[in-house]
């Protein structure tokens, strides 16, 4: 077979000329458009279904909330394993999806058998949440925020609503966690002797406390001119609003919230902190998309928060962009394939044009390396794989095989043509050359 190539290629070389220039822009095209990645998806598609349950323990998330749902997913098509944990108030269930079928599809159906087993679930349990698709290294990027003059809960809002938001708008991003700072919440600190006086239960006080909480619709009125439309409150509640919301009715006079209880803004009792260059402040961790180009992403990111930066430190924020940042291994290695290219193609240059003294010959093999490398990455696409730090890797090693190759079969074609008749057929002479070194 590879002497009917040889002998078909030598009878149209315009033909492997076009094929040629072809092959080189459509590798062209195909690396600018291939996906990176740090390295290749070496597990299955996974998805983690969170469901939190305030004040349960362990062994009551695991009877309520854990086996109901594992009972749920179990039976959806493409899930190969359910593995689980219950915690205090917390239940975690890791599914991971079979090998070869569509993640997509499977998390859709998965999301439906969910939403059948809501209704099973304790009140107190929330809804579950289905994590979105990542891809196997998951980690994107991780940014830290530090600002000593400023108020750790006030830097924890600012980094959740404002920075976070905008970074999850980027294409390519699935995720985004916020780690550390304090998490604002409103406190209704009962007074017993308060509520013991006007006669009131600790009940009546959470029900009143749910109600102020809740935004209902007020609906609208009617006008002989127009429709005036009722607003209930203020979607943001405040603590002064919520001490003055109303509990109840004793000895004729209206009994507010702040009446029987002290209401006030302070910090989430925290699961967990960060430290950031060694100074308390905010870490945000963000995730890439399953099947998203890590390259790309992370420069859109870094663009995005390059727009926020002025904002920030005009506040007295300071910000570490890269405390983590896996495009650092892609980009060291796109840059050492590039540097083993460029020696690469110096030392084969300067090697042929000593002892070959032939201009023709080294532009041949410099062709094989581009083409051979392109034609690779081709393959690789074309298989729906990535382009990572392995196969980069792999291709810087298998330099040595291209380059090897082609200059075998060069070399022995220009000393059978040296060594050849005058009035031999350099075609002839071409092929029988290129046919001799084809086995080794």
């Amino acid at each position: 077979m590879l002497t009917a190539i040889v002998r078909n290629v030598l009878r149209h070389p315009w033909l492997v000329l076009v094929a040629g220039l072809l092959l080189l822009a459509y590798g062209a095209l195909t690396v600018a458009q291939a996906r990176y990645d740090v390295f290749p998806e070496f597990v299955p598609p996974q998805a983690t279904v969170q469901t939190e349950a305030p004040g349960l323990a362990p062994e009551q998330v695991e009877a309520l909330i854990t086996r109901p749902l594992e009972a749920a997913i179990n039976g959806t098509n493409g899930v190969t394993s359910v593995r689980s944990e219950s915690v205090q108030g917390l239940s975690v269930i890791n599914v991971v999806f079979a090998d070869g079928s569509d993640p997509f599809r499977t998390r859709q159906v998965l999301a439906e058998s969910l939403a059948e087993a809501v209704p099973r679930l304790p009140a107190s349990a929330a809804a579950p949440v289905l994590s979105p698709l990542t891809s196997s290294t998951m980690d994107l990027l991780k940014i830290g925020f530090v600002a000593p003059a400023m108020d750790p809960m006030a830097l924890r809002d600012l980094v959740q609503w404002q920075v976070r938001t905008r970074l999850l708008a980027t294409p390519g991003v699935a995720r985004a966690i916020v780690f550390g700072g304090h998490e604002r919440r409103l406190e209704v600190r009962v007074r017993p002797a308060a509520l013991v006086a006007r006669g009131i239960s600790l009940a009546d006080l959470t029900s009143a406390v749910q109600a102020a909480a809740t935004v209902r619709g007020g609906g609208f009125a009617e006008t002989p001119s127009q429709r005036i439309i009722i607003a209930s409150g203020a979607p943001g509640l405040s603590a002064a609003d919520l001490a003055r919301a109303p509990l109840a009715l004793a000895a004729g006079a209206p009994v507010r919230i702040g009446d029987v209880a002290d209401v006030v803004e302070a910090a989430t009792p925290k699961s967990g902190d960060a430290l950031v260059m060694g100074h308390p402040g905010v870490l945000l961790a963000l995730s890439s998309q399953y099947g998203a180009n890590t390259l790309d992403t992370t420069l859109a990111v870094e663009k995005a928060l390059a727009e926020l930066a002025p904002s920030l430190k005009a506040q007295g924020i300071t910000v570490y962009p890269r405390l983590h940042r896996p495009a650092n291994f892609i980009e060291a290695a796109l840059g050492g394939i590039e540097r083993d290219l460029a020696i690469g193609a110096a030392m084969i240059g300067l090697v042929l044009l000593l002892f070959l003294r032939n201009v023709r010959v080294a532009l041949i093999i410099f062709l094989a390396i581009p083409l051979s490398l392109l034609a690779a990455l081709i393959v690789l696409n074309g298989l729906g794989q990535t382009v990572n730090t392995m196969t980069l890797g792999g291709l810087a090693v298998a330099l040595g095989v291209v380059i090897d190759d082609a200059i075998v079969d060069v070399e022995n074609i220009v000393r059978r043509l040296h060594a050849s008749a005058d009035n031999a057929d350099p075609i002839a002479v071409i092929a029988a050359a290129s046919i001799e070194v084809r086995a080794p």
